[in-house]
């Protein structure tokens, strides 16, 4: 009897994704975390995902320790890794073990107006902190480079917060020129907003957004910390004087940020936490107790995965160079491709 086949289809490419995360300090904080990494490890599974750690924008800054930058970098991957980002699933990569990252960002450089560099928000706060004798031509040119991170992989999406939402902008206009004044070489990204992503605040001043460059130290949650060391910031944690636990960003942002790391970090709903602690009559202290509880229970295994990570050195260069040569089979071509179309001279031979 005859039988029929039925006509196969071939698999819908994936949307390629790319975000890069910089090594700053030892230790990443529950903000990188929870505000990105987090939502990098499940975008894996339907992305063609590239994840790198842009070294390069580290030394835009004067001052930094060579050895300590290594080091920064070594940390910053095991901390991904143990994350959750999965080399066999993403492409994970040192930005400076890439060179066309570099090359086109002189490209990207020579086609950006210095009005629109001069308006890049982070330039003009960083430099103001600086000083004009510590700001260095670096610092100026790392939007053109952030531009040449992402176009270089021709990513449709990019995962993005508020604060290098102006730097995509700039990305897309670039891609856009060099498409109408060359040849259409580029893909044009577009932002993929994270809906699962967390904002999370300063424990000591929490209306600004946790950071690094917080003025107070004791409003970070790094996850390398001890666990006791965080606990007793969390415990300090600046609330307000009503007692009243509820959920209320405009009028209760320290309550409300407090409400946002536990339930994220337990999968519990804040409503569902509201409603437990209003029914018991809880007070604040509660609250940061049963929140430094559900920090802890993430970051110790978080930390053994990193420390294990990080004692096989062998293995983590390995990890990065795969990266790297997977990066680069991507990357050649489009910088090729780009010198053609800008009328440079192609190497013949080796």
């Amino acid at each position: 009897m005859d039988t029929m086949t039925e006509p196969t289809t071939a698999p819908a490419k994936k949307q390629r994704v790319l975000s890069g995360i910089q090594p700053t300090g030892d230790s990443y904080h529950l903000g990188n975390y929870l505000g990105a990494v987090r939502q990098w490890v499940g975008l894996q599974d339907d992305y063609d995902a590239f994840y790198f750690i842009p070294d390069l924008h580290s030394i835009t800054i004067p001052g930094w320790d060579p050895k300590e930058l290594r080091e920064r970098v070594y940390r910053g991957a095991a901390q991904l890794l143990a994350a959750g980002i999965d080399p066999q699933r993403s492409v994970m990569f040192l930005q400076s073990h890439v060179p066309e990252h570099a090359e086109l960002g002189w490209v990207m450089q020579c086609i950006t107006g210095d009005g629109e560099a001069r308006r890049m928000t982070q330039f003009k706060d960083k430099s103001a902190k600086q000083g004009q004798d510590n700001t260095t031509a670096g610092l100026y040119a790392y939007p053109m480079l952030m531009a040449a991170d992402i176009l270089l992989y021709r990513p449709q999406l990019v995962p993005v917060g508020e604060d290098q939402r102006q730097h995509l902008e700039l990305a897309r206009n670039l891609a856009q020129r060099f498409n109408s004044r060359f040849k259409k070489t580029f893909v044009v990204p577009e932002p993929k907003i994270l809906p699962n992503s967390a904002k999370i605040f300063d424990l000591q001043d929490p209306s600004a957004k946790m950071s690094k460059s917080g003025s107070n130290p004791k409003g970070l949650i790094n996850l390398l910390d001890d666990p006791k060391t965080t606990a007793k910031r969390i415990k300090s944690a600046v609330t307000d004087n009503d007692g009243e636990i509820r959920f209320d960003p405009e009028n209760k942002p320290g309550v409300s940020n407090l409400l946002v790391i536990q339930s994220e970090l337990t999968d519990t709903p804040i409503d569902t936490l509201v409603e437990r602690y209003q029914a018991s009559g809880a007070q604040y202290g509660a609250l940061k107790g049963d929140t430094a509880d559900a920090v802890e229970a993430f970051v110790v295994p978080f930390r053994d995965k990193f420390e294990e990570f990080l004692a096989d050195r062998a293995e983590l260069e390995r990890i990065l160079d795969d990266g790297a040569r997977r990066a680069r089979e991507v990357a050649g071509p489009v910088l090729a491709q780009t010198y053609e179309r800008l009328g440079l001279v192609a190497p013949k031979g080796n």
